[in-house]
């Protein structure tokens, strides 16, 4: 039996060097510090809430759709 060729949790860990890839992190939160700045907390309050209510709205079409299919 072949051995099974072991493949890396992240595809670009050979690819882009580890200073490289913290930097891009902290970039990041930088990125969304600066951006909840920007805009007051009942406005980011409100998005959390609507980006919930969408990802329900996700999950009960795909319930319905589960539900179809075992009909």
């Amino acid at each position: 039996m072949p051995e099974k060729k072991e493949t890396p949790k992240r595809p670009f860990d050979k690819c882009i060097p580890e200073d490289t890839r913290q930097h891009l992190k902290a970039a990041r939160v930088e990125m969304r510090e600066s951006v909840k700045s920007l805009f007051p907390l009942e406005f980011i309050a409100h998005r959390q809430a609507a980006r919930r209510e969408m990802l329900m709205a996700a999950r009960s079409m795909i319930d319905f759709a589960l539900a179809r299919i075992e009909e």
